[in-house]
């Protein structure tokens, strides 16, 4: 089957509905959480996922805020402010929904996780000794994180993690995951690496290759909407620039 994997959505409708356009067909979604937070279209994103086929979602760091399991003044202003607006603006059934996801899932010879595989909700996985700290927090070969925003891999080049290695991938071209590995498929709604296009993978578990896709939407649409909510500019602005 075709797996289409999506992280760090942030309530980017625009750019949700790109990444559903380009990654056609698919057979299921497997979500590495942060639906919410930043963006202007939260129950828009929300319902939307939630229709995906053979959905699979974890929480992350501002779905689990907006659910009160972390204090709002763990984050910066801009992200605070975005979490105040996000409760007067979230429908009960989709809180209700984000209420009912794990912090972390395990199926097949994968497991999720928006943060990390020993701190699901809030820590970064950005340099080879976090991730080398991390390969024995999780028992399957692939471990999918989000939350840092930057599309990569860590991977284990041999069966010492001692030799844990960052990969980058490039756009378009498959690539296989033959040792133990931490992925991140970058973001959908707010990519930080300088490339403004929307960022996931596909995964075939026919053939287990990877494939990693950009695509481009409309920026400019969604900046208008973060600004008509009265969101930070900070939020809108960052968003042509992929930072």
């Amino acid at each position: 089957m075709r797996n289409l994997i999506i992280s760090d959505v942030h309530a980017n409708l625009t750019a949700l509905e790109a990444v559903l356009t380009d990654a056609e067909p698919f057979d299921q979604v497997w979500c590495v959480g942060d639906v919410v937070g930043y963006g202007p279209d939260p129950n828009e994103c929300i319902e939307r996922i939630r229709a995906l086929p053979r959905l699979k979602c974890v929480l992350g760091n501002h779905d689990a805020a907006i659910l009160g399991q972390i204090n709002i003044d763990a984050f910066n202003y801009e992200a605070r402010a975005s979490l105040e607006w996000l409760q007067t603006m979230l429908r009960s059934e989709n809180r209700q929904w984000l209420a009912g996801l794990e912090e972390a899932l395990a199926f097949d010879d994968i497991t999720i996780a928006h943060g990390s595989p020993r701190d699901p909700i809030w820590e970064y996985i950005m340099d080879v000794n976090t991730a080398r700290q991390n390969m024995d927090a999780f028992r399957t070969k692939i471990c999918l994180v989000g939350h840092s925003h930057f599309p990569l891999i860590f991977k284990m080049d041999s069966d010492r993690k001692s030799s844990t290695h960052l990969y980058l991938m490039t756009t378009g071209e498959g690539f296989t995951l033959d040792r133990k590995s931490i992925v991140n498929p970058g973001s959908v709604g707010q990519p930080r690496d300088r490339d403004p296009r929307a960022s996931y993978l596909i995964y075939d578990d026919e053939d287990e290759t990877w494939v990693y896709h950009r695509t481009p939407y409309d920026v400019e649409a969604v900046q208008k909407r973060i600004l008509a909510a009265g969101l930070p500019i900070r939020h809108a602005a960052r968003l042509a620039e992929g930072w």
